[in-house]
């Protein structure tokens, strides 16, 4: 492989792949860069209690409080609750604040043990991880309105369910009576109707309000590719770059809001929460519903909360009447049709846009959808990710095979690009223009085959970002012993595969990353099985890189979905075949064997142990004792040798007397070394009776 060919592949391999995945690894998330630092100076505005909107600050919601940390069982009992069963869900509602405060995913599983308990969304306060929902009004002129604390009753309704909604009431004993409809339906979407009804003489204001919240920072897949935290789109326009929670928490302070806090604000339309890789929390306005959004973080003595606030306009009830506005909230897993269906039949303007598409949305949406087309027909994902791989590699062979091309014709230019290297020697200007001029008598354009790579780079990655984002993946069995696409492979080298009794490390420990599954070492296998389609550089550095690279990813990768390195797996192979093919084509000779044989095979050691030869010195006259140094049947081999037996490996150029008969001078010995016996193929020395034992 020569060099523009090395560049090529250097540029193909490093910015498709290495890119992609040495970020993840060794990326310094800015997130944990002086975190305790902002920590420490925000505790000292920490608020263990409810903190009120400022004076006069109409639209401003509550900044939550926290509770002591207790077990999630003893949480749920600090307060009444009723129930919430649906096809999908289960859980409760805390009539202390009406909470929606629990809620569990009947369709998924902590783990592949069907024993196992369902993935818990939502926890209540004081409860680890405590994730909920809460909904109230924004008073004015001191009317006392229901808030994060306020103890409503059960008006009507006993189990929330797609059939039953539940009524709560509250009065606050001035002439308000407040009440909150929350109804739900067969999936993930909750509608809160909040009412107030005016007995007093006079007219009143306020402002209803929604908040999801979630104390303390989640654990995340801390992948780049992957969004995970604050998520909105107002009006069509989504905004998720800056809304990871140390993004969040590293707002400047807010004036109204007294912690750092985001404000945006949407005309019509428009939704706002927190994402997980496969769940989402997120409230949203009725359709052409203005709104005020708002991301904050408040530390607190029991913890750090964030919080996503929607803030609608206040509303004026005038004395006798009643007021109402209606809300949606979603809770549940970011399944593909149930979120399109959404969108489309509620009218939540870019909800589909929680699906997490990427940078290269334009090439990712279309992907996902042909891959979940793929999945719903082959009914196996495992199986999804090889054809979308094959359907991939079909569309962009036209580039791949222009690339390879190039490359091809590159490398039937070495010979002469070694020549022109050796007549130029160290004049780079002079070998850099007598370059120029062959690839211009050869019609060969360097750069072509790079062109073809960068074009594939986005729909590679985009490919990659698929199968990093799809719910189906999760728990999904292939063949064999792939139990769980979403997780890394199960098998391990270190107890052989299975062979010991011994279980492999924990994800996450130090052992984890030389604990390669089969999956990783098939990937390695593969990446070097793609660079013996060409021999190994002759310059060194290149030849290290080369020499580590598959290995190196290998590593990388071990520790990856299973899913993502099939892929990359069977796109490694696709590459090879295509490669091959198109290489033997253009009349460029691929000795792939042979470059296997080579990487396997170690210079001879020295004789004498693998000592260093020494320099080679100048022949004696054949009269000068001719067997000095050998045993008596090399001496009546070399008998009348020209070369002194103390330099077995010869010396190229070295000075000799005219042959005598019979003699053979081996000019090359100096090159091939020697064997045992002071032979390689002839006689070390150049002279004697023959080619040696």
């Amino acid at each position: 492989m020569g060099g523009g060919d090395q560049k090529n592949f250097l540029i193909a391999t490093i910015l498709s792949v290495a890119v992609v995945l040495v970020w993840q690894f060794f990326f310094v998330d800015p997130e944990e860069l002086g975190r305790q630092q902002a920590e420490q100076q925000r505790a000292e505005q920490a608020q263990e209690q409810i903190a009120p909107a400022p004076t006069g600050a109409a639209g401003t919601a509550p900044t939550l409080g926290a509770t002591p940390a207790q077990a999630r069982e003893t949480a749920l009992e600090g307060a009444v609750r009723a129930p919430i069963d649906t096809p999908n869900l289960k859980g409760s509602i805390s009539l202390k604040g009406g909470r929606i405060d629990d809620l569990s995913l009947k369709a998924y599983r902590k783990t592949l043990d069907p024993s196992s308990p369902n993935v818990t969304l939502l926890s209540p306060t004081g409860a680890d991880g405590a994730f909920y929902a809460v909904y109230g009004w924004i008073p004015t002129g001191g009317v006392a309105a229901p808030g994060p604390a306020t103890d409503w009753m059960v008006e009507s309704g006993e189990t929330l369910s797609p059939d039953s909604p539940l009524t709560l009431v509250w009065d606050n004993g001035e002439g308000l009576i407040f009440r909150r409809v929350i109804s739900v339906d067969d999936k993930f979407m909750f509608s809160i109707t909040q009412s107030v009804e005016n007995t007093t003489g006079a007219e009143v204001s306020l402002a209803p309000y929604g908040i999801v919240a979630r104390h303390g920072e989640p654990e995340t897949t801390r992948l780049i590719t992957i969004h995970e935290g604050g998520v909105a789109v107002f009006d069509g326009v989504l905004v998720d770059d800056d809304l990871g929670y140390g993004d969040i928490r590293d707002r400047d302070v807010s004036p109204t809001e007294g912690v750092p806090a985001e404000t945006y604000q949407a005309a019509e339309n428009g939704w706002l929460g927190f994402t997980d890789k496969y769940w989402l929390t997120a409230m949203a306005p009725k359709p052409g519903q203005g709104f005020t959004g708002v991301f904050k973080a408040s530390q607190t003595t029991s913890g750090e909360i964030f919080q996503a606030d929607m803030r609608l306009p206040v509303m004026t009830v005038p004395a006798g009447q009643s007021a109402s506005v209606s809300t949606d909230l979603f809770a549940g897993a970011k399944e593909w049709e149930t979120v399109r269906d959404y969108e489309a039949d509620l009218n939540i303007g870019g909800f589909t846009e929680a699906m997490n598409w990427g940078t290269f949305f334009f090439l990712t949406k279309p992907m996902f959808k042909v891959l979940h087309f793929l999945y719903l027909n082959i009914g196996n994902m495992g199986w999804a990710i090889l054809a979308l791989t094959l359907i991939v590699k079909t569309c962009l062979f036209p580039l791949a095979y222009k690339s390879f091309v190039s490359m091809s014709r590159m490398k039937k230019l070495q010979p002469e690009m070694e020549k022109l290297k050796e007549r130029a020697g160290d004049d780079k200007q002079k070998l850099q223009q007598e370059m120029m001029a062959l690839y211009k008598k050869e019609k060969v354009n360097p750069a072509s085959g790079c062109v073809p790579i960068l074009l594939q780079i986005p729909i590679f990655f985009s490919l990659y970002k698929v199968i990093s984002i799809s719910l189906e993946l999760r728990q999904a069995p292939f063949v064999l012993w792939i139990k769980d696409l979403s997780a890394p492979d199960p098998t391990s080298v270190l107890n052989l595969f299975g062979l010991l009794p011994l279980d492999p490390p924990e994800p996450g420990s130090m052992l984890a990353i030389v604990s390669l599954g089969v999956l990783p070492i098939i990937l390695g296998v593969t990446m070097w099985m793609q660079q013996k389609l060409n021999p190994a550089p002759t310059d060194p550095m290149q030849q290290k890189i080369f020499a580590w690279m598959p290995w190196i990813f290998m590593f990388m990768l071990g520790t990856f979905a299973s899913g993502l390195v099939i892929y990359w797996c069977f796109n490694n192979i696709l590459t090879f075949i295509q490669q091959f093919i198109i290489m033997r084509s253009q009349g460029v000779e691929v000795d792939f064997f042979g470059n296997v044989k080579k990487s396997f095979r170690r210079k001879k050691p020295q004789e004498g142990g693998g000592a260093v030869v020494k320099p080679a010195v100048a022949a004696k006259p054949a009269n000068d004792n001719p067997g000095k140094g050998k045993s008596r049947r090399q001496r009546k081999k070399t008998k009348g040798a020209a070369v002194d037996a103390s330099n077995p490996g010869g010396a190229e150029g070295a000075a000799a007397p005219a042959k005598k008969p019979g003699s053979d001078t081996n000019d090359g010995a100096a090159d091939g070394g020697s064997s045992d016996g002071g032979a390689s193929g002839g006689d070390s020395g150049g002279g004697g009776g023959g080619g040696g034992d």
